[in-house]
């Protein structure tokens, strides 16, 4: 059951949106609080990846195929963690060198 909307805005009363999106020819509602052009486009993101992988081994069970997406996005989210990581310490090191070598500059002009 949805839940009743303030009729002076069109938002439900508990602020979630209820989005229809179409992932693998199948319809959903998909209920959030976050824009619901952001849903779509999430939705539109998780179908593509699903036919990516039926394209790539035709697979009966859409279960077994929304598995596998599963599997392909979480590899690209821990890559792009690991890389944020690696950048972000990377421009921490040499905030660090130059920091250090601003304090022997300042300290040769004394």
């Amino acid at each position: 059951m949805e839940s009743p909307s303030d009729s002076a805005t069109g938002t439900p009363r508990d602020g979630k949106h209820v989005v229809q999106v179409q992932i693998l020819g199948h319809q959903l509602p998909i209920r959030g609080e976050a824009d619901p052009s952001y849903i779509l486009e999430l939705a539109e993101f998780v179908d593509l990846k699903m036919r990516e992988v039926t394209q790539k081994m035709p697979v009966a069970a859409v279960s077994k195929v929304a598995i596998l997406a599963s599997l392909n996005i979480a590899d690209e989210l821990f890559k792009e963690r690991a890389n944020k990581s690696r950048v972000g310490t990377n421009v921490l090191d040499r905030a660090e060198a130059l920091s250090r070598r601003l304090d022997e500059v300042l300290g040769e002009a004394d």
